[in-house]
Order: structure tokens, then sequence, then C-alpha cells
């Protein structure tokens, strides 16, 4: 445990790669990918980004219930909590269905 920084073994596991996901889980983004590699020292890994990374946001407040211009979500949907009044992101289906398909056409390019 004290060679993995006391992370428990889940902790440990949620990073791993998976077959068969969508192209836009986090889990495959290159930079991830690097940082993971024991040799970091080359710094290239801070440079690379995302498609929606490079490009700036618009100051929306999340408390809007607005989202980015551009961006919507292929499997959430965003919703105001009844109860508590806060902004919550609502599955409203689909990627269990692709995934099964392994059609993933709707997924924007975003590596």
């Amino acid at each position: 445990a004290e060679n993995m920084y006391f992370f428990s073994d889940l902790a440990l596991t949620l990073n791993e790669p998976e077959e068969r996901v969508a192209p836009t889980d986090s889990r495959l983004r290159p930079d991830q990918r690097l940082m993971e590699r024991p040799c970091v020292d080359s710094g290239g890994w801070g440079k690379c980004r995302t498609h929606r990374e490079k490009q700036p946001l618009p100051p929306v407040s999340p408390r809007t219930g607005k989202d980015y211009e551009g961006y919507i979500p292929l499997w959430f949907e965003r919703k105001v909590d009844a109860v508590t009044g806060e902004l919550i992101c609502v599955y409203k289906g689909g990627y269990w269905e692709a995934k099964d398909k392994q059609d993933w056409s709707t997924c924007p390019d975003i590596f």
C-alpha cells in the first residue's frame, strides 16, 4: 500500500484502460496515458490537450443551468434538483446501447 500512496484497490483501478469504450472516454486522453508512465521527464505530456480544452470557455456559471455554447452532452442532461435547487446531470440513455453496438458515430472527435 505504501508503494501506491495508500490508495485503495478500487482507487488504483479506476483509471485502468477498458476495451470497447466511447472514444470520448477520459481514460483515452493522451496526456492521461503519458502522465501514468514512469518517464514523464520530457514535459511533453503537459502540451497535450483535447480539442475542447484548446477552445476558451464562455464565462457561464454552472448554477445557471445553461450549457456551454457549442457543447451538448450526449448521454446526460442538466436539470435543477427539485429538493436542493442545485444543477445536476441526469443520465438520459444511449451509452450502453452504443457500447453494445460499438456505434460511436455520435461522439465528437475531442482528442
